[in-house]
């Protein structure tokens, strides 16, 4: 595993190339802890939470990926206007991503809770809401207008509702000449 990533860190990208990054965008958030009994209130373990830990999830995830590879990357997705939506935002500055993000008022950032016990998943705990349709459109938008200074564009797909305009994004960017991937979750 270790080598694999020295692999990786030794790989020769051009850093001319410019990715973005459109889809989904997510916090996930880790809790971990010690499982020592039983909940009285129902036969579920206890967990005593130590340590959290909070990462880019979903669309932003990806983002990260490309930056560890050396490639300048930006990302544009939407989030709400809450606690999490700033640590993503946070999160973003610190690995080096180029942020595009709509913020809805309506919604909450998306967010995947894991909760750990004993170095095993206990329970996963989603947060999610569609965004309104005047964002999505601010986002075609904003994506129409970002995609002639990308060479690469990357469609991250996690069926969370972001990307409801995709084929007009795809056509939209090979019209432009760009490469376009797409992982979608359907």
């Amino acid at each position: 595993r270790h080598r694999g990533v020295e692999k990786i860190k030794h790989m020769t990208i051009s850093t001319q190339k410019r990715i973005l990054v459109a889809g989904d965008v997510m916090l996930d958030r880790y809790w971990f802890g010690e499982v020592n009994r039983i909940s009285p209130e129902a036969p579920v373990p206890i967990v005593r939470v130590e340590r959290r830990e909070e990462r880019l999830g979903g669309a932003a995830n990806v983002a990260r990926n490309a930056v560890a590879l050396g490639v300048e990357t930006s990302l544009l997705g939407v989030i709400g206007e809450d606690e999490a939506g700033r640590n993503v935002e946070s999160l973003l500055k610190e690995v080096g991503i180029c942020s595009y993000l709509n913020h809805d008022p309506s919604i909450s950032t998306i967010i995947k809770l894991r909760v750990i016990g004993r170095q095993q998943q206990l329970i996963r705990i989603d947060f999610e809401e569609k965004p309104t349709e005047q964002i999505l459109q601010d986002k075609l938008s904003r994506f129409n207008g970002l995609v002639a200074d990308h060479d690469v564009i990357v469609l991250s797909d996690y069926a969370k509702g972001s990307l409801v305009n995709v084929a007009t994004m795809i056509a939209h960017a090979k019209q432009l000449g760009k490469y376009v991937l797409v992982d979608p979750k359907g």
